[in-house]
């Protein structure tokens, strides 16, 4: 259940490691392992900074620009329609798409693994035990992360009251 970013992101720190290893196994006295060493620092210099790119959703050092968590999760997040549209609707009403958008702003601002737990588990009304078997992670640690999704949705906004 992890998008496409996170996968990336995983990626890119797999290939990163084999770089660091390749360089290790250099000799630092041969000319041309130097020349390769050289070359190797540089895609590992470039591996990382689009790894922090990924993570943060900016330019790394940059004091300006998106400044939302895991901008690239969030934007595959509204693109992959992880929720049944946000059709959450509460005893007494139907939500607003202003508080459609404040719900859906606040779980992209959740851990990745918060997000998806409390959505497989409030969207798609997953018991803890079936996410738990589905992600490979205790039940009790698939129910902290729900109760920390919804300890911080719930002191943002009063929206989420039917959660």
């Amino acid at each position: 259940m992890s998008n496409w970013a996170d996968q990336l992101i995983r990626e890119y720190e797999i290939g990163r490691k084999g770089l660091t290893t390749m360089k290790r196994e250099l000799d630092p006295n041969d000319l041309a392992d130097m020349n390769d060493q050289s070359k190797i620092n540089s895609m590992i210099g470039t591996m990382t900074e689009a790894i922090d790119w990924m993570t943060i959703g900016k330019e790394p050092g940059k004091k300006r620009g998106i400044d939302k968590r895991a901008a690239y999760q969030r934007r595959a997040m509204a693109d992959m329609d992880l929720f049944p549209s946000l059709d959450i609707v509460p005893k007494e009403r139907e939500l607003t798409e202003d508080e459609k958008q404040i719900i859906f702003n606040l779980i992209a601002e959740l851990s990745p693994r918060e997000r998806q737990c409390f959505i497989m588990n409030k969207a798609y009304m997953m018991s803890y035990a079936e996410i738990s078997e589905e992600l490979k992670i205790g039940r009790s640690t698939v129910q902290k992360y729900v109760e920390r999704a919804r300890s911080k949705i719930s002191c943002r906004t009063d929206v989420v009251q039917s959660f």
